[in-house]
């Protein structure tokens, strides 16, 4: 996006004073659409390692106040019932701690709505973010406290029905522009650490208690539409994830929905 206005700016280098570029608005409304491969939460598949449609808007006040919705349609992971679609409510604070550091503290409610009320969820969150020379950098702590959609349910002998665990998600994302190219590099990892075995309806929001989850991948920005590829990996092995079946592998071939894949998108922001 700053490539495609720098250019325009380029190109209109004699506008008249009265077209200069307005202050800051105190309320800004933004937001993205996207087409996904495949719709990877932490690693592990939400739509049965088939393609998803998401998009969402966030309204920010000039405070750092924030709020939003973002959506995405589900399969084959578990039993989330109702419209099969995740959609998340988000509010939280952003603000300059430091020059160059921001601060992000928030929380975040999963919802499945028409599902079963126990698979809903709230994950408090805080994000601390940088530029390291050419790079963003971005550090963040997710955690949920015990709640009954993060229970063990599981037919283990340490699960029992209305059981109420908490969850820890710790993660780092790195990225950075190709000079002179439209070209956007970019890393994650994540730790997560939870129950170790099936929530009420047959999910985990940390499938096998704990495991990491890493990706690695590009941008390709042309104008306000976004080409991505990365690919997606966990440590989950298939030992691990053997008593999480049949609910922890694609309905297709058995395949586990943890595995490595290359993730495609498209997207577009506005």
């Amino acid at each position: 996006m700053k490539t495609y206005f720098a250019a325009l700016a380029l190109l209109c280098p004699a506008l008249p004073a009265f077209a200069q570029e307005e202050p800051p608005k105190p309320v800004t409304v933004s937001g993205s659409v996207a087409l996904v491969s495949d719709y990877r939460f932490r690693g592990v598949s939400q739509t049965d390692k088939e393609m998803a449609v998401q998009g969402g808007v966030t309204v920010a006040h000039e405070s750092g106040v924030y709020g939003g919705v973002w959506g995405s349609n589900l399969s084959g992971w578990g039993t989330f019932g109702g419209a099969n679609m995740e959609l998340d409510l988000v509010a939280g604070f952003k603000t300059e701690v430091s020059s160059g550091v921001n601060v992000d503290v928030g929380l975040t409610w999963y919802m499945y709505p028409g599902g079963a009320d126990t698979t809903d969820f709230a994950e408090p969150y805080v994000k601390l973010s940088t530029s390291l020379g050419p790079v963003s950098a971005l550090a963040g702590v997710a955690y949920a406290p015990s709640q009954r959609a993060l229970g063990n349910w599981s037919a283990t002998p340490e699960s029992r029905a209305g059981d109420k665990e908490d969850n820890l998600y710790l993660w780092g994302d790195l990225s950075s522009g190709i000079p002179n190219t439209p070209l956007t590099v970019k890393a994650h990892l994540g730790y997560s650490d939870g129950n170790p075995g099936l929530g009420p309806n047959g999910t985990s929001v940390a499938p096998t208690g704990s495991y990491l989850d890493w990706s690695l991948g590009a941008d390709f920005a042309a104008g306000p539409v976004i080409l991505g590829v990365a690919y997606v990996d966990t440590d989950i092995s298939e030992a691990d994830s053997a008593y999480l079946l049949p609910n922890f592998s694609s309905t297709k071939d058995g395949s586990p929905i943890a595995g490595s894949r290359v993730v495609f998108s498209v997207s577009a922001a506005f």
